[in-house]
């Protein structure tokens, strides 16, 4: 997808205050889209590029869903939450991704994300369930089990043409790289980002739909207590999903609507792009002023001296 060059508005920036003195600050790129990628507010570049880490979980699912593998393993809407999960590794999430390869017929000793420091068993690992999706599509589908995270085993491919059909593109475009957890991640624009999220709102698509639904419901598998996906969801009930990505990356959809929200922190800041998301959602008008005020107590106060701040908003085109 080539999209037209548009003029940056001006970035939102993040500033940590120390007893109301900046002390440090982050720029951060947003982008509001609607299904067909058209711009309907941003500030800084739109077309910022970034690889999409985690945010890409809940598509990487699909692949469960479109081959028939949830119904073949009678597995239901927490195992697919959890597959869309960046989770804690608790002893709940670690149960749950447990749960997929125990159905499908799969030993744990198949998931090649690495096991966490300090931690016994790869299902800690906050990308297990992905893995274990992965892992379950496979054997429901008579695939190698080994190789599984190379980006031309038939599951990867998968994945990897779903996201280019939802955006109407070739997904042979994108420009594939390893994601820490060894699976593949595609470097994309924001307003690519946005447009599949407005997609997983828009409810049009029963894969999305469904896969939409199993984050709403089950919110605690997607990330997990305190984590800001997890408590943005439940705050919400059900009318926001919210999938975080690594190095300042989280993108949003709103249910019902086909809007879709990305965002980019230029310096990979996680506090900054929870913080510009609180402010960006208010000033959309996706949450109310008493959920913003939860999420900012949570989530904009660092520290008995310290708090973040949000400058700048979002413009239309």
């Amino acid at each position: 997808m080539t999209l037209p060059k548009r003029s940056q508005a001006t970035c939102l920036e993040v500033r940590l205050l120390r007893e109301g003195i900046p002390e440090s600050s982050h720029v951060v790129h947003a982008v509001v889209t609607d299904i067909r990628a058209r711009v309907l507010s941003y500030a800084g570049d739109p077309q910022q590029s970034t690889f999409a880490r985690s945010a890409l979980k809940p598509f990487q699912a699909l692949a469960a869903v479109t081959t028939g593998t949830l119904e073949h393993f009678q597995l239901g809407d927490r195992d697919l939450a959890v597959m869309c999960a960046s989770h804690q590794g608790l002893v709940e999430q670690t149960r749950q991704v447990f749960r997929i390869l125990w159905q499908a017929d799969v030993d744990a000793v198949q998931l090649q994300c690495p096991t966490p420091a300090g931690r016994q068993s790869a299902l800690e690992h906050g990308c297990s369930g992905k893995h274990a999706g992965m892992l379950a599509t496979s054997q429901k589908c008579e695939w190698p089990l080994k190789g599984y995270l190379n980006a031309q085993h038939p599951v990867q491919q998968l994945i990897l043409g779903r996201v280019g059909e939802i955006l109407g593109m070739p997904g042979a475009e994108f420009i594939a790289a390893h994601d820490d957890c060894g699976a593949p991640t595609y470097l994309m624009q924001l307003t690519q980002l946005a447009a599949l999220y407005a997609h997983m709102g828009d409810g049009k698509h029963l894969d999305l739909e469904q896969v939409s639904r199993a984050m709403t419901h089950h919110p605690e598998l997607v990330a997990g207590p305190g984590c800001f996906d997890t408590e943005l969801m439940r705050a919400t009930e059900g009318d926001l999903i919210s999938k975080s990505g690594a190095e300042g990356v989280q993108c949003l959809s709103r249910v019902g609507e086909g809007l879709g929200l990305a965002i980019k922190v230029t310096d990979g800041s996680r506090r900054a792009k929870v913080a510009a998301a609180i402010h960006a959602l208010h000033q959309l008008g996706w949450i109310s002023p008493s959920v913003r005020d939860v999420l900012g107590e949570q989530f904009l106060s660092q520290g008995p001296y310290t708090r973040l701040e949000v400058l700048g908003e979002l413009t239309l085109p």
